[in-house]
């Protein structure tokens, strides 16, 4: 909306003003564009037949800083057999940090996981490691957005740390 006014009017705030009516004009929201791939039906998770053949993957936010500025716990769980590895990070790593991190700390130990699951965080679905996971030969597989219960486990576990 925004844009087509924007060609033949203009006043101070206008940007502002504008978002701010979109977002409380009912009309509006009823006819908002879909900019997501349309959700298909869903399916169960299948339960892997060999350890650490299939994994979870969260960051846990929002705690204090350490001494060694770590404020992120990556949390890493097998969905069979339940371990779990708790890795300290820091916010600002980049992903290829993480990446070097996931290698060190989960591939060298465990091996290559069939197929992953995590929540839509963008360290999670960025084109980077989705390239990385394709050459790989992992799955990705993303949960809905504030649908917890795709991964119920790790969520528990994440709640008891």
């Amino acid at each position: 909306m925004y844009q087509d006014l924007k060609r033949m009017f203009w006043w101070p705030k206008m940007k502002k003003e504008v978002a701010q009516y979109v977002a409380t004009c009912l009309i509006c929201q009823k006819a908002k564009i879909e900019h997501q791939k349309p959700t298909g039906m869903l399916q169960p998770l299948y339960i892997p037949e060999w350890k650490w053949e299939s994994i979870a993957m969260h960051f846990v936010v929002g705690l204090p800083r350490t001494t060694h500025k770590f404020d992120f716990i990556w949390f890493i769980v097998d969905r069979l057999t339940k371990s779990s590895h708790f890795l300290p990070i820091n916010i600002r790593y980049s992903l290829e940090k993480l990446t070097e991190l996931y290698i060190r700390e989960i591939v060298r130990l465990h091996g290559v996981p069939s197929s992953i699951i995590s929540d839509r965080d963008p360290r999670f679905t960025s084109k980077f490691w989705g390239s990385l996971h394709q050459a790989l030969g992992t799955k990705l597989r993303l949960s809905f957005a504030y649908y917890p219960q795709t991964d119920g486990q790790s969520e528990r576990t994440i709640q008891s740390l």
